[in-house]
């Protein structure tokens, strides 16, 4: 089966919550996504932008209220048989490897227990062994009988990736894998997932509010707001050439490389907070706090920015997608003179 089969793909993906009072959150609201093994999607935006709910859906988590998430070209199936097929292809990585971990039950315990979840009962101290060994824990057999308080932060999180890796996986779901870590142990975990990606075909879907992060790991990149993708390509030219209003503010405030820094010269200060998502906006829904819309550059179509919703951005041919009318009128522009 080739790499390009076992894509985990979203489209038009919907997550509702019932809220007091009748209303209803849009927490997900109309994503397509696609994450191939051997590639790093990062999954970025604000806190509350939807990203970790969008995940867990990805994972079975919680069931979409509309929309398909797949696998290998297979719609996801709830019943306790097909999620547990599943979740041997596709594992999650927490952010707190503490929290992950039970204290109680040593490394080898730890990582062995996907194997005893799914019955798999050949050569287990191999296959825990290989599995630490990929994470960066070498030699593996040192760290077997180890408890969770005797490992350092990076340690701790290198055991949660060995105990996904354990079951050979084609991808991971990492919701921010090094929140929790030391600035001197961050760099050495984005090289292990980079490492990974590189020698085992691993892909992985990071969700994160860093662009550095993204900037440093990932080949393509989507910026989430209010539920929805604004903007997604390839990470160079998204974080070089932002061109939706919202991912330039989050790129202005970057403290990163001279190429992103360069994109945009002064820091953006949006206005206002992230919207509840029972009440996302009429139009494009980031219309309330864009500078553009605040500083008259937007005039042009800012009957459009009030009155009418953006499309989904869809798997498209074109590498670089984005949901903003201002854009698309100054491209389409662009396009008619030349």
């Amino acid at each position: 089966m080739s790499a390009e089969e076992k894509t985990l793909t979203a489209r038009n993906l919907r997550v509702e919550f019932g809220l007091p009072g009748g209303r209803v959150a849009r927490a997900v609201d109309g994503v397509d996504l696609d994450v191939a093994p051997g590639e790093i999607v990062a999954l970025a935006g604000e806190s509350g932008c939807g990203k970790t709910t969008l995940a867990r859906t990805l994972l079975g988590l919680e069931r979409a209220t509309g929309g398909t998430v797949a696998f290998d070209g297979v719609p996801l199936r709830y019943s306790t048989r097909a999620l547990k097929a599943y979740r041997r292809q596709v594992q999650l990585v927490l952010q707190d490897p503490t929290g992950a971990l039970n204290p109680r039950h040593t490394v080898y315990d730890a990582v062995a227990e996907g194997l005893r979840i799914h019955k798999i009962h050949d050569d287990e101290p191999g296959r825990v062994a290989e599995a630490l060994s990929l994470a960066g824990l070498r030699p593996p057999e040192q760290f077997f009988l180890a408890y969770p308080h005797e490992l350092s932060g990076g340690q701790r999180q290198r055991v949660v990736i060995a105990g996904a890796l354990v079951l050979q996986p084609s991808l991971l779901v990492a919701d921010e894998p090094v929140a929790s870590l030391d600035a001197s142990v961050r760099g050495e975990i984005l090289s292990l997932l980079l490492r990974l990606k590189e020698e085992q075909g691993l892909g992985a879907l990071v969700i994160t509010h860093d662009l550095g992060l993204a900037w440093s790991i990932a080949d393509r990149i989507a910026i989430m707001y209010l539920g929805r993708i604004v903007e997604q390509g390839p990470v160079e030219r998204v974080l070089t050439a932002p061109r939706h209003p919202y991912t330039r503010a989050l790129v202005s405030v970057l403290p990163a490389a001279p190429a992103v820094k360069a994109a945009v010269a002064e820091p953006i200060v949006l206005a206002g907070e992230l919207p509840d998502a029972s009440r996302i906006p009429g139009g494009c829904r980031f219309r309330p706090r864009c500078q553009e819309v605040a500083s008259g550059n937007a005039a042009s179509v800012l009957h459009q920015c009030t009155g009418e919703d953006l499309k989904v951005l869809g798997p498209e041919a074109k590498p670089h997608l984005v949901a903003c009318h201002l854009d698309r009128n100054l491209h389409e522009g662009a396009r008619m003179a030349g």
